[in-house]
């Protein structure tokens, strides 16, 4: 069955990454591109449909971003979203200018005409605006099918080309129907089948690791996270013994997490995995580094001399599997592919070196996170690795501020599996991104039993996030902090002191180091 695929050209929108999942929500794949892709590459991936993203230009600058004007002339629907809208006018001779009263935020839509984009809906709703551009006059054969009070035209159309553009935003959930504008898109103007299911995800993935692998051999760095769990299990699903996991502990792990990757994946799972404790190793060349930088360094340079000392133990190993997802991807060939900005800093560690000689497979790579984890669920994994929270590559070696040590790895874990716990206990472990704690570097006087102490001060760090990229700290309940505290200090000799951090990414990051 030939995939149906939605193009998306990036123009830098922070929302670009969304506009894809809500077309994937609605069934059907899409793929982000960069906004310059020549018009002969987008026709020889046969797209049902284009859509282009909103950006931080405007086309009333000289230096602004264009799309190939071949896109027009493939005879495939498009959809121009925000700065979209205004390249299409501006390219197809309509004009564009500044306004006074730009329109960020919730605003009011009136629908007039009801057709193509706005079929099945009300004659007005709330939609999300943030711009500071507006089209003055529309190319021909064009028409007006929505407005604001402040926008006259918001909304435009061409029927007999299939060119429909917004100045608003459909892909964000402030917009009351953005979704069935979506859908309209798709299905009435696109005409594309409800087909992009992780069923048939998992069939496709499956058969091509078979045809790709044969009867040679695959190894996979498993870390215990959702990505490489997945991929794991999928790449065993599909050629069974002839994939082998490796599984490096750095002594850097949570508290129980060896054990527990151990018991899933070779017990449970029958996995051909290879378990490897280095954690001696790790915390030798860690001694007596205290510089952020310098510790992801040296941790990512120790896994990777590790990870291949294993891997050349192991005859007839010619690939190399990676839990990569499609964020990732994006981010990757952003810098030079397209104007979207890499906002966030990966904590995994980099790649494998090139003298290793073994072919790539990512078979994650065209998913999002919650794709990965509906995956997992169809596979068999357990909800506790599915839900699991994001960890850091260099673990608590960055939650640690300034030199790691084995005491004071184990009085982080301690803590740690505490903060966890009484989350947990709370019901609010998958409602938040991420919780931990941090050991810091200083001691503070306390009391304990009429007697003075002298000891180290835990940070609990709680945040909210959709992909990490930006983060808000969570407002736990007081009697929540108050377990977690209660229960650090009573339990964890050494700790006497817990404070919590309320602070946003940006300016603050979600890890101190």
């Amino acid at each position: 069955m030939t995939r149906q695929t939605i193009l998306i050209l990036d123009f830098g929108s922070q929302y670009t990454q969304l506009i894809a999942r809500r077309v994937r929500e609605s069934k059907v794949f899409s793929k982000i591109i960069p906004y310059n892709t020549p018009a002969s590459e987008i026709a020889a991936l046969n797209p049902k449909g284009l859509i282009l993203s909103g950006g931080p230009a405007s086309v009333v600058d000289k230096k602004s971003p264009y799309p190939d004007k071949g896109i027009f002339k493939l005879g495939v629907p498009i959809l121009g979203i925000c700065y979209g809208m205004q390249a299409i006018c501006e390219m197809l001779g309509g004009k564009v200018k500044h306004t006074r009263e730009r329109e960020y935020g919730k605003v009011e839509l009136f629908v007039d005409d009801n057709r193509d984009l706005f079929s099945h809906m009300p004659g007005n709703f709330t939609c999300w605006a943030s711009h500071g551009d507006y089209v003055t006059k529309m190319p021909a054969g064009f028409h007006t099918s929505a407005h604001t009070t402040n926008t006259p035209i918001a909304a435009i159309s061409n029927q007999k080309k299939k060119i429909f553009a917004v100045q608003f935003h459909p892909e964000v959930t402030h917009t009351e129907k953005g979704s069935q504008i979506l859908s309209n898109f798709l299905f009435k103007s696109c005409g594309c089948l409800s087909r992009w299911t992780m069923q048939s995800f998992i069939k496709e993935a499956i058969a091509n690791i078979k045809i790709t692998v044969g009867k040679d051999k695959m190894v996979l760095g498993l870390s215990g996270g959702v990505d490489s769990s997945v991929a794991a299990l999928l790449i065993h699903k599909a050629i069974g013994k002839n994939s082998r996991c490796i599984f490096i502990d750095n002594g850097l792990l949570r508290k129980g997490e060896a054990e527990q990757i151990k018991t899933v994946f070779k017990n449970l799972y029958h996995l051909n995995l290879s378990y490897v404790d280095r954690s001696k190793r790790f915390l030798e060349r860690l001694k007596g580094i205290t510089n952020p930088e310098e510790k992801r360094k040296i941790i990512g340079d120790e896994f990777v001399k590790v990870f291949e000392e294993e891997a050349k133990k192991i005859k007839g190993v010619k690939f190399l599997g990676q839990g990569t997802l499609y964020p990732d991807v994006i981010e990757s060939i952003s810098p030079t592919g397209g104007p979207s900005r890499k906002i966030k800093s990966h904590h995994n560690v980099g790649g494998l070196p090139a003298h290793m000689h073994l072919k790539l497979i990512e078979p994650l790579r065209e998913l999002f996170k919650d794709e990965a984890r509906e995956i997992g669920r169809q596979l068999g994994l357990p909800e506790n690795i599915i839900l699991r929270q994001p960890f850091p590559g260099p673990g608590l070696a960055v939650r640690i501020i300034g030199e790691i040590t084995r005491e004071r790895l184990e009085l982080l874990r301690e803590a740690d599996k505490r903060v966890i716990e009484e989350i947990s206990k709370a019901g609010l472990y998958e409602q938040i991104w991420q919780s931990f704690a941090i050991l810091l570097p200083i001691k503070s006087v306390g009391i304990m039993g009429d007697q003075r102490t002298y000891e180290n001060v835990a940070a609990l760090r709680c945040v909210s996030s959709f992909d990490g990229m930006t983060a808000d700290w969570v407002k736990l309940p007081y009697e929540v902090m108050e377990r977690i505290s209660n229960r650090i200090i009573n339990e964890v000799k050494g700790i006497n002191r817990v404070v919590y951090d309320i602070s946003s990414k940006p300016p603050a990051t979600i890890e101190w180091e």
